[in-house]
């Protein structure tokens, strides 16, 4: 089985990519650093893996992307979107859109809407951060509301929630996930994740929050429970409907679909 991972060349994606093939799968690892991917690639217990560079924050590299994994692919089992960025100060990326939003919405909508009918699950990390979205289909770069860095990561990972519902909508094996606070280089300059990693015990290792991307990928779950949200490795209950409305969902898909097909 083909699985491509995002956001494979540290923490929760080379964890999962680790793991997946431990389990026999082809893994493909997708990533900014191509000489961090080939080393966790030579590191792998199972079939080889593959590397593809791509940077998340150019939508014309996940294009490229995604042709290159239909050239030579026909089919992928898992397409893990695990690739995500926070950002203290807001940025804006060369096709214009705030950085947070493109990286951890926009291209993995991009790379999914590309591959839709050539993958059989799609299994996204999200956070609980999405319980805090204020999402504004019309805005989603912010560019008329007040900007702070974690409540645009919280719209960002709402968008996640949302995009999966829309996803099962269409008849996709489709899940995401909290994995929960995980030692990695993530919000390497943000107070909050400085207090998480400094209190004992808190923050977990990247395998942790590898456990449920994997479980996602490879248990029944995974399709028995698409369009859902899971808390590691359980469905979740009582979320927000801001998380959960298939009309809201709907709406953010085709907004999307403008930002990403203009």
């Amino acid at each position: 089985m083909i699985s491509v991972i995002t956001g494979a060349s540290a923490g929760i994606g080379a964890a999962a990519a680790a793991e997946l093939s431990r389990r026999g799968h082809r893994v493909v690892l997708v990533g900014r650093d191509e000489r961090r991917l080939k080393e966790i690639a030579g590191g792998l217990s199972g079939p080889k893996g593959e590397v593809l560079r791509c940077d998340f924050a150019s939508l014309e590299d996940v294009r490229r992307l995604a042709s290159q994994l239909l050239e030579r692919y026909e089919r992928i089992g898992v397409l893990a979107n695990n690739a995500g960025v926070w950002s203290r100060t807001r940025q804006i990326t060369s096709d214009g859109h705030e950085l947070m939003v493109q990286v951890n919405h926009l291209a993995p909508f991009l790379l999914t809407h590309s591959l839709a009918d050539h993958v059989d699950r799609v299994v996204t990390t999200s956070s609980r951060a999405a319980r805090t979205g204020k999402l504004d289909v019309d805005d989603l770069s912010r560019a008329r509301r007040r900007w702070n860095a974690w409540i645009q990561y919280g719209d960002t990972k709402q968008a996640n929630a949302l995009f999966t519902v829309a996803l099962a909508a269409r008849g996709t094996a489709a899940t995401c996930f909290h994995p929960g606070v995980i030692r990695t280089g993530f919000a390497p300059d943000a107070l909050l994740m400085r207090l998480f990693l400094a209190t004992p015990g808190y923050a977990k290792p990247p395998e942790h929050g590898a456990r449920p991307l994997a479980y996602l990928a490879t248990h029944e779950d995974g399709i028995k429970h698409a369009g859902r949200y899971f808390d590691g490795e359980t469905p979740a209950e009582r979320l927000p409907a801001t998380m959960t409305d298939p009309d809201l969902a709907e709406r953010l898909w085709r907004s999307t679909l403008a930002a990403t097909h203009p």
